[in-house]
């Protein structure tokens, strides 16, 4: 049986990564000059997001946010730096997506210890938590199953860029609730969106 039919898509990521290519090349092609390895800014990126974890769960939830958006770049930077090495590899995206969500399972971790440390009654945030973590991780595996079986999958309102770019500056203002509310309900709902373009796929190539 033939393949389904590719027909790629530009999703949000891909259309950032467009607009600020501009500044990402050349600072992606710098630290490939001092001789630093994509692979060692993945890690940099995980293990900073550790510590805005680790803010989150000492109930410094600003400070948290602050920490995960300055690792934004950081974590951008890898693919730039690799191409401008002439070493972009299978292995490195493979890293870098395992990376990306242990970094996300930590920063839900750190937002469920802080509100372990708070008086009161927290089983609404744990639930969100959950969930909110459960529907990024299957945001990110819908699309790793369906390329996998050569489906084209490249569609969703919230991938990890908008998930990103929400969590940090709420964290920032101390609004981690009103966070984990918008990803736990955007994140399942770009899951189910995936899923459905996946499957509209397949019946257009077995009509």
């Amino acid at each position: 049986m033939d393949s389904p039919k590719i027909i790629k898509r530009r999703s949000f990521t891909d259309w950032l990564r467009l607009r600020l290519k501009w500044l990402t090349e050349p600072v992606g092609a710098l630290v490939a000059r001092l001789g630093i390895h994509p692979n060692v800014l993945t890690v940099i990126g995980f293990v900073g997001n550790v510590l805005g974890a680790a803010a989150l769960a000492a109930g410094r939830i600003s400070l948290g946010g602050w920490i995960i958006l300055a690792m934004g770049p950081v974590d951008g930077l890898d693919g730039a730096t690799a191409r401008a090495r002439g070493q972009p590899s299978p292995f490195g995206a493979f890293v870098d997506s395992v990376t990306d969500r242990y970094s996300e399972a930590v920063i839900y971790l750190g937002l469920l210890i802080s509100f372990l440390g708070q008086p009161g009654d927290h089983s609404q945030a744990f639930v969100l938590a959950f969930v909110a973590f459960v529907g990024s991780v299957m945001v990110s595996y819908v699309k790793a199953r369906a390329e996998a079986l050569g489906f084209e999958c490249n569609v969703g309102l919230l991938t990890r860029v908008e998930r990103y770019l929400i969590l940090a500056p709420l964290l920032i203002f101390d609004l981690p609730m009103a966070a984990l509310w918008i990803i736990a309900i955007l994140a399942n709902v770009t899951a189910l969106q995936r899923i459905w373009h996946v499957r509209r796929q397949w019946y257009d190539k077995i009509r």
